[in-house]
């Protein structure tokens, strides 16, 4: 990333309210604080340029709130490091309303500051601190945040901000919301302001299960003919994922897995049942109708899982996700029936279940996975979204690619995960837009670490946001963008086709209200206009291992790049999971 150089103004003293949390934002370590500019936040817009000098944290802009949220939730998801954002007053917060519920839904800790006007009204200016002023401004996200809070004086927000920060990072994790009045920002300090040691407030360590427990789980899973492992938000570290494979094979266990959460298991070990989707695949299904014992490990729609497989198995429940439902809304999903409940972090039984294990013989003997390389011709027809997944498939060759986001109907058999980068997963809530933020998010955490983020997305989610490419062009942040070009919103003319047929009416005018042509938008055009190099739209399947490769050449040497895919929705990919009437 190139930050933008603040000029040194020769003023570092900490002497005014905004200062106190640029401050704290630097001792808690904060890297990255994306804004959408206003007047509300103009003190502490202030101090982290003119007090911090735009470092640690720097400030990234971005043009619409929807991405400012969604940059920060793509950063987390890519190197598990919450970044902090700000929102205009009530009219920012509301403009970044969906982004900060896809983050709630994902689980994803993100420190947002908000801002209103002057809460005395008698030091209001005229008109506009008026409109942007609410009695309860976090009521707005209350029951969609872990935390909000609306500190008084500048001594309050230190606590304020150390509390949010410790909720949204404490698992499971969600966004948290910390409103700055204006005045609070403005005012002078009129005394010194005592900073606490910020190590003395870390996460809370996490729960570990007891002996007992374990011995329960292993006692289950040992008595299991058939055993099911249900892997939904795992930790991306690469420890973790090996212990997941030792045990797996220890035990025999086949692994389901899906794309709503990232990488958790490779794809190509004879093990994992493929491929994986949004929603429960017909083998996944079969295989879990079949089993004897579930381990389910934070999957985030359990019940409705199992009932689909009509499946009477033991089940066994490892998540912590409990502790942050409420009744606000469904996302919490079904209450599961289960013979055992954990509520630890999924990934904490693998270690203690290994001891048990110990000595052993795998079920399955340790072997490497043999990467399963495709040779594919490609044609002149329109490119299919599995044409697109080949293609890329083939342009990886040893590089370490990480998948930032996949289309709705993404046929997964068509590229494989070997590591826990290589997949981060979708974004929660289904907002739509929430693609190009994401991407551009995670691009910014994975630089330097040599792996190259690549998003593909259909044109409808892009057009949801594609303002976030500035923000990828002007910060130097190297990402691929591969839009799959429909030139429709597709799933909804399926949506509308399943309604028609059921009503015995036309499916032919499924299309009206949905396709995105006559004019068709120049979406390679569109970038350019913001700054990213771009090429397309590629028309037949034969010329798309060239574009990608020169897309990937582009991010390697720190440019972003956007290829526009023309695809033939009719061909290479799954629509069954809306076919329901």
């Amino acid at each position: 990333m190139k930050p933008d150089i603040a000029m040194t103004t020769g003023n570092p003293r900490m002497g005014w309210g905004s200062d106190v949390v640029a401050e704290m934002l630097r001792r808690l370590g904060i890297e990255y604080i994306c804004v959408n500019p206003g007047s509300s936040f103009r003190g502490l817009h202030d101090s982290l340029i003119n007090y911090l000098g735009n470092d640690s944290p720097s400030m990234l802009l971005s043009l619409h709130e929807q991405s400012v949220v969604a940059i920060a939730h793509g950063y987390y998801k890519a190197c598990g490091k919450p970044m902090a954002v700000v929102l205009h007053s009530n009219v920012g917060l509301m403009a970044g309303m969906m982004s900060i519920f896809n983050a709630w839904c994902d689980r994803v800790p993100i420190l947002i500051f908000g801002a209103t006007g002057a809460v005395d009204s008698a030091v209001r200016r005229s008109w506009i601190d008026w409109s942007h002023t609410f009695r309860d401004q976090g009521a707005l996200v209350r029951h969609f945040v872990k935390w909000d809070d609306q500190p008084s004086s500048p001594a309050a927000t230190v606590d304020g901000i150390l509390r949010t920060y410790q909720m949204v990072c404490t698992p499971p994790c969600g966004p948290g919301y910390v409103i700055l009045d204006r005045r609070l920002q403005e005012d002078a300090l009129v005394s010194e302001i005592r900073l606490p040691d910020v190590e003395k407030f870390k996460i809370p360590a996490a729960s570990a299960p007891s002996e007992a427990v374990i011995e329960q789980i292993s006692s289950i899973l040992l008595s299991a003919r058939r055993p099911v492992f249900l892997l939904g938000r795992m930790s991306s570290n690469i420890n973790d994922w090996h212990d997941r494979i030792d045990v797996a094979e220890r035990l025999g266990a086949r692994v389901i897995t899906d794309l709503r959460s990232g990488a958790s298991f490779p794809t190509e070990h004879p093990l994992h049942c493929g491929p994986a989707d949004l929603f429960l695949s017909p083998p996944g299904a079969k295989l879990l109708s079949e089993a004897d014992v579930v381990l389910s490990l934070d999957w985030p729609d359990l019940a409705d899982t199992l009932a689909q497989a009509k499946s009477d198995a033991r089940v066994i429940q490892v998540s912590v996700d409990a502790q942050i439902h409420n009744s606000y809304s469904g996302d919490h999903q079904r209450l599961a029936a289960v013979e055992l409940n954990v509520p630890v972090m999924p990934d904490a039984v693998f270690k203690p279940l290994l001891a048990k294990l110990k000595g052993r013989k795998p079920v399955m003997e340790k072997a490497p996975v043999q990467p399963r390389e495709r040779t594919t011709t490609f044609d002149d027809k329109v490119p299919t979204l599995a044409d697109i997944g080949l293609a890329l498939s083939s342009a990886r060759q040893g590089r370490d690619i990480s998948l930032a986001r996949v289309p709705l109907n993404w046929p997964a058999d068509t590229y494989a995960f070997r590591e826990p980068l290589d997949y981060l997963g979708y974004d929660g809530g289904g907002g739509v837009g929430s693609g190009p933020g994401m991407a551009v998010g995670a691009a910014l955490a994975l630089q330097g670490t040599g792996r190259i983020p690549v998003a593909i997305m259909g044109d409808g989610e892009f057009l949801g946001a594609p303002s976030a490419l500035w923000t990828a062009s002007h910060y130097k942040i190297p990402v691929l963008v591969v839009v799959a070009n429909n030139r429709s919103y597709f799933t909804d003319e399926i949506q509308q086709e399943t309604v028609a047929r059921a009503r015995h009416r036309a499916v032919e005018n499924r299309w009206i209200g949905q396709r995105i042509d006559d004019p068709p938008v120049n979406l390679a055009g569109l970038a350019r206009d913001y700054g990213v190099e771009s090429e397309g739209p590629i028309t037949a399947a034969k010329d798309l291992l060239a574009a990608l490769q020169r897309g990937i050449e582009a991010v390697k040497a720190g440019r972003p790049y956007l290829i526009d895919v023309l695809v033939d929705p009719s061909r290479g990919g799954s629509f069954d999971w809306l076919t329901t009437a």
